[in-house]
């Protein structure tokens, strides 16, 4: 049995993980376990996506209904009709999405390899890009694309205040501020250095910056302060009263959750066959580029 953990589970999960990290990492390691089972600490689209790369491996959730607003925002039924108005465009969607979109898609990405798969197309490729708008909206404006972008938001990456983050900034202007491009373009237009969760934790690494102001899932901060002890990191405030900003989803999971997910072997992640393999192949074409990417 292997614990794959995203990195905006809450800290004791990530503590008992057997690997740790971003959408890319944990597909990568999910299509080269040996295990027998799988038992995926994140939201549902991420252990549905550890079910179509080993369908012969018993993959559990802690809890089923750890959902995904991004995902939720692309009904593959709504988006069939969307594509079916743009019959010449080739569909790259990001990985927060259901099974049934991955089917729709030709390739797959994530924020850690979505530049590098949209600059493999050429320009005059036209292409719909599903389903964050906001990194779509980003890799438009930094490539110099001009992808159909659909409609849809990750409610935790869009709910940051920007009154809030340019406060902090001018309370401390020693500090980095650092976001993930699921935010929105007044966020990142603030940002000093855009990139994934593993981008992110990298940057806070290797910068000479002691200070950071972090805009995504407050989680990854657990691991910032592990590798970075001596440093400083604000969690980023959202629009409402709380401090930082925590996904609702990626926080059902819980230690206890997970024990008896592991005692009985439920919830499983059980899935068509027909579909499994429909949506495997844009997620093969996304590793393969990945790894020809050396990412």
């Amino acid at each position: 049995m292997v614990i794959l953990a995203h990195y905006y589970q809450e800290a004791d999960i990530q503590d008992i993980a057997d690997f740790i990290g971003d959408s890319l990492g944990l597909a990568q390691q999910a299509e080269k376990t040996d295990a027998d089972m799988i038992l995926f600490a994140g939201v549902h689209f991420m252990a549905e996506t550890a079910k179509i790369l080993n369908p012969t491996k018993k993959v559990l959730i802690p809890d089923l209904k750890a959902g995904c607003s991004l995902s939720d925002s692309c009904p593959p039924e709504l988006f069939k009709k969307f594509k079916d108005e743009h019959p010449d465009h080739l569909v790259i969607t990001y990985i927060n999405c259901s099974a049934g979109m991955k089917a729709l898609s030709d390739v797959i990405c994530t924020s850690s390899n979505a530049r590098i798969l949209v600059e493999n197309y050429p320009e005059d490729q036209k292409i719909i890009f599903a389903p964050d708008r906001n990194l779509g909206a980003y890799l438009n404006k930094t490539l110099g694309r001009n992808m159909v972008l659909w409609n849809g938001s990750c409610q935790v990456h869009e709910i940051f205040s920007l009154e809030k983050i340019t406060k902090l900034i001018q309370e401390n202007p020693d500090a980095k501020f650092i976001a993930h491009p699921e935010c929105e373009e007044p966020i990142l237009r603030l940002a000093d250095y855009v990139a994934s969760t593993t981008g992110l934790l990298k940057y806070t690494i290797n910068n000479e910056a002691t200070k950071f102001i972090v805009a995504t899932e407050a989680g990854i901060l657990h691991q910032m302060i592990k590798a970075s002890p001596e440093k400083t990191f604000i969690p980023a405030p959202p629009d409402n009263a709380c401090a930082c900003n925590d996904c609702p989803f990626m926080k059902r999971n819980t230690l206890e959750k997970i024990y008896l997910a592991l005692k009985y072997e439920q919830p499983e992640i059980l899935m068509d066959e027909e579909l499994r393999l429909a949506a495997k192949k844009a997620i093969d074409k996304m590793l393969q580029q990945s790894a020809a990417a050396g990412l």
